[in-house]
């Protein structure tokens, strides 16, 4: 006899406070290692520093908070862990970075007057007090300091003299034609001797428009390499750096020399870098005493993520061409200090082989990635739907996984100092775990014994799986016929016997992204409500090799589109799942797929939800931070300054969600971010005015001061219940 399960819960009271219960599970942002202690006893043992964030629904924001873990260890086995006291709660707190000898910590901290005003605070903590406190917005030498992933950094100086950051370039006071102030007269020697920041204001450039660099990086335009002496509380600006270029990702060079940074192209426009590895940039050095720059990277390629290995002798970092799909399969490369000679150490995977291993998509190294030994480089990338860790060896080139023999799931590594690992690591069905382990010598990587430092539970009642497709014949690339995709089934386990499951549908955005198999909000929140979720990695997706990311572009709207479908259609045929029940949900080019599906399968799916959807390629071209991708997924080359001609609208047209409106028949609910720099939200309202124009049930949901993403908490929560009820409306 069958165990009788929940069905779909419909009371949406109960869907609430089951969101809020999966809410609460806190991811990882960082960690760091605290330098050894050797006891009185002998033994050895390290403090693990870790931030957390979780979302709290009450006070509608993301809460980040810290919790200490003591590790006692003999050579290379863990002896005890344990946490060190409870979570505190972090306010204001934008970075933080431990000194080389863990003695000092830097905090950027922001705060909040009583007049509503938001001042930067730089600080020194030493072990036991605050040791220093600066103004930064009252010494007015620069603008906000960046504290994004894209260019931030807090770095010390090797030296614990000095610490390096970016901001935001310092621009000249303006005032209009009609402003009036008393006015004092000046000879000529006298301006001169005027400070830059004393300067009368510049008159008519109030409403001058600086081009920033897109999503999620607005208002950041000009960034500033900036250096704070900690002795003497004075602050530099580094000069020397070409006009052309924007710097970010910097570290203080062997010695403290000077500063390698990355420099972003900007000339002749600022296209959007989030989510974007295909920038023209370049790995650079300026010399502190001379102010010379000079360029260490190939001259007409994409950089980024460069990492300094604990002999200070070489660099390493990713590489890739410039333009093309947004990100894809890159090289990890490296750079020697002495030597000045550049290698490649893992080269593009075009079509993975016998080993499996299916080339690097990682948009960051962790700030700590090196082994002890300087030989060998630790890197998190997904490896088809998982996430592996794997080690690289400098030397002998030799990729080996750390992970692919481990528990199903996702694992990522957080930081690695004296050799030891803190990753975390998560499923469909299990929160993220904090995991440490020491890395074996060379040659012996795979006898990792990870020790838990947080224990997680999988949740019951749901299952998940891996599945791989295989197109058929007439769906297969002609270019590149040899290749498979997967999707990761989440399913619950217990079923009303006779009842089959209904089913949400959901291809991932990018399109050059992947789903990996780690611990997601919705879908685990739908799975327990009592939906089955399929979310697909079609052909495009990154992780199965460059030939998957280079099949898509001038396919979007059909090879995508039947892959999803493909996919859909077996997985009714193969599970227990209600083939009258079929829902499908996007975002971004995932509601573009959605759009499609329903346009092109109108009789398929019941229901459709999309989140920031791109619907008319051709209306997007001149209103998105990212114009190349419009021309690049269409089949055109992009170049900077190009024009739109009717060949080019016509095939951004064909391949878009309009052109197939007027057969939608499913329900569909639009959820838009006003401030959405990437797809515009005039996309989403051109999907809602030719459905509503003909009939088809459709409702708008409209969040304010939230962009592509929507992840501010209230819009995340709002959007999941809309989304939850939209499909039980029409179950």
């Amino acid at each position: 006899m069958a165990t009788k399960g929940p069905e779909v819960v419909t009371d949406s009271k109960e869907i609430a406070e089951i969101y809020k219960e999966f809410s609460k599970f806190p991811s990882l942002s960082k960690a760091s290692i605290g330098p050894e202690v050797i006891s009185q006893y002998g033994g050895k043992y390290c403090n693990i520093y870790t931030e957390w964030s979780q979302r709290d629904l009450e006070r509608a924001e993301w809460v980040k908070f810290c919790r200490q873990y003591i590790m006692f260890y003999d050579e290379d086995s863990i002896v005890y862990t344990g946490p060190s006291g409870n979570c505190t709660e972090l306010q204001g707190e934008l970075l933080t970075e431990e000194s080389p000898s863990g003695i000092f910590k830097a905090v950027l901290r922001k705060h909040t007057n009583k007049k509503g005003e938001e001042k930067q605070f730089l600080e020194i903590w030493n072990k036991n007090s605050k040791e220093k406190s600066i103004n930064l917005s009252g010494l007015d030498m620069h603008g906000k300091v960046y504290e994004d992933d894209q260019f931030g950094c807090l770095v010390w100086s090797h030296s614990e003299t000095h610490i390096l950051y970016i901001a935001e370039k310092k621009r000249p006071k303006t005032e209009t034609f009609f402003q009036t102030k008393p006015q004092i007269d000046m000879t000529e020697e006298d301006e001169d001797s005027i400070k830059p920041e004393k300067q009368k204001p510049v008159k008519g450039d109030v409403f001058v428009y600086w081009e920033d660099w897109g999503e999620e990086l607005v208002k950041k335009s000009t960034p500033v390499l900036c250096v704070l002496d900690i002795e003497s509380n004075s602050i530099s600006i580094l000069e020397g750096i070409p006009d052309h270029i924007s710097p970010g990702q910097a570290f203080w060079a062997p010695n403290d020399t000077g500063i390698i940074f990355v420099g972003w192209d900007h000339e002749p426009q600022r296209l959007g870098l989030q989510h974007c590895t295909n920038r023209k940039s370049g790995l650079y050095y300026v010399d502190l005493t001379g102010g010379n720059c000079e360029q260490l990277s190939s001259q007409a390629k994409a950089v980024w993520s460069p990492r300094l290995s604990p002999d200070k002798c070489r660099i390493v970092y990713f590489e890739g061409d410039v333009g093309g799909p947004h990100h894809r399969c890159s090289k990890l490369c490296m750079y020697d200090w002495y030597t000045k000679v550049t290698s490649t150490v893992v080269d593009i995977v075009n079509q993975p082989g016998e080993d499996g291993f299916t080339g690097i998509y990682s948009s960051a190294l962790p700030q700590n990635c090196w082994a002890m030994d300087s030989q060998r480089v630790l890197i998190g990338t997904p490896q088809r739907s998982r996430k592996d860790l794997l080690v690289i060896n400098i030397t002998t080139r030799n990729v080996t996984s750390l992970t692919s023999g481990s528990d199903a799931g996702s694992w990522t590594l957080l930081s690695i100092h004296q050799d030891l690992m803190v990753v975390t690591w998560s499923s469909p069905n299990c929160p993220p775990s904090l995991k440490v382990g020491f890395l074996p010598a060379a040659g012996k990587e795979q006898r990792v014994t990870w020790v838990a430092l947080n224990e997680t539970k999988i949740l019951p009642g749901i299952n998940w799986k891996i599945l791989t497709f295989t197109p058929p014949l007439e769906q297969k690339n002609p270019k590149f016929p040899a290749m498979n995709f997967e999707g990761i089934l989440v399913t619950p386990s217990e079923r009303e016997e006779g009842a089959p499951t209904p089913i949400i549908v959901w291809p991932h955005g990018g399109p050059h992204s992947v789903f990996t198999a780690e611990w997601m909000l919705y879908p685990v929140t739908l799975c327990r409500l009592g939906f089955a979720v399929l979310l697909i990695n079609y052909r495009g997706s990154i992780g199965f090799g460059q030939n998957s990311v280079f099949s898509l572009p001038g396919n979007v709207g059909s090879q995508d589109v039947k892959d999803v479908q493909f996919a859909a259609e077996f997985v009714m045929k193969e599970e227990f799942i209600n083939t009258s029940k079929v829902f499908i949900i996007g975002n971004s080019h995932g509601g573009f797929l959605a759009s499609h599906l329903i346009g092109q399968y109108p009789e398929f799916y019941k229901a459709c939800a999309m989140r920031n959807p791109v619907i008319n390629i051709a209306s997007e071209l001149g209103a998105t931070d990212i114009p190349d991708w419009c021309t690049v997924e269409a089949g055109f080359e992009y170049t900077t300054g190009q024009l739109p001609t009717p060949p080019l609208l016509e095939a951004m047209l064909s391949k878009s969600p309009i052109s197939f409106a007027s057969q939608v028949k499913s329900p569909v609910l639009l959820m838009l971010g006003e401030k959405d720099k990437r797809v515009p939200p005039a996309q989403g309202l051109e999907f809602y005015r030719a459905l509503k124009a003909r009939g088809v049930p459709v409702r708008l949901l409209w969040y304010p001061d939230n962009n592509h993403s929507l992840s501010k908490v209230d819009a995340e929560a709002d959007g999941f219940m809309n989304i939850t009820l939209w499909f039980i409306k029409y179950l």
